[in-house]
């Protein structure tokens, strides 16, 4: 698909996606301390990037949270008008790569996230960014990654059901962009959802799977989490 074809399909990706504003639940508080703030070992007092920050549910919580510290961006113009009270001042419009390219005015960040963004990219295009990544992220600092798993039958669905998805995701590839682009992969882990029940029922029914096929995925769970961090020595280019 080229770039003028997949212009087709963002020109109605506002309907698509149904653009609401969010609103700040304590179920989005636990998720985003699942996936985010435990295993990144984020803190209020670091400063936090996300990329594709869509209408701002993250943004919200990073501010429930104290972080004084974030900033989120995404290329969409439609999405400032969903953005719940009080982010607008934490919002940019415009291309990731171009922020880069601007020097985003000196900024660096601690904690760089990416939930539902890097399937988008190309591998080529992934490498790119996270190799740019590195250049704003201060030292010892983390990013965090949310993908559809495609190892898994769940993972499907929602890797396949939006048709500008440009790359598909398995732990081990995430690991293998991760470690070309210059980072270790400090941990994959499954997303969580749905109710007790569930999440109970699911972890049986995986257990039961895992012991009748020969070969089976690394992580169940329809998408997964990755934190990486810069490999010790490796070059960095801050400029």
């Amino acid at each position: 698909m080229s770039d003028d074809e997949r212009a087709v399909f963002y020109a109605h990706y506002q309907s698509f996606k149904n653009y609401l504003t969010p609103q700040l639940k304590s179920k989005h508080l636990r998720q985003f301390d699942y996936e985010f703030w435990t295993p990144s070992a984020c803190t209020k007092s670091m400063s936090v990037l996300e990329i594709g920050c869509g209408t701002g549910l993250f943004l919200a919580y990073l501010r429930e949270k104290g972080v004084s510290e974030f900033l989120g961006i995404d290329r969409d113009s439609d999405l400032r008008g969903y953005l719940p009270q009080g982010l607008e001042d934490h919002f940019i419009e415009g291309d990731i790569q171009a922020f880069l390219e601007a020097e985003n005015e000196g900024r660096h960040f601690d904690r760089i996230a990416l939930f539902d963004v890097l399937e988008y990219f190309t591998p080529i295009e992934g490498l790119g960014l996270l190799t740019g990544l590195k250049k704003i992220l201060r030292p010892g600092g983390r990013v965090v990654i949310r993908v559809p798993n495609v190892s898994s039958p769940w993972g499907l669905q929602y890797q396949y059901g939006d048709l500008t998805h440009r790359t598909a995701f398995t732990p081990e590839s995430l690991r293998q962009l991760a470690q070309s682009a210059g980072f270790d992969c400090l941990v994959c882990l499954p997303q969580r959802r749905g109710h007790f029940w569930q999440n109970l029922c699911e972890g049986g029914l995986q257990w039961l799977l895992r012991r009748i096929l020969s070969t089976s995925p690394e992580i169940w769970s329809a998408n997964f989490i990755a934190v990486i961090k810069v490999k010790q020595g490796a070059s960095v280019d801050r400029n």
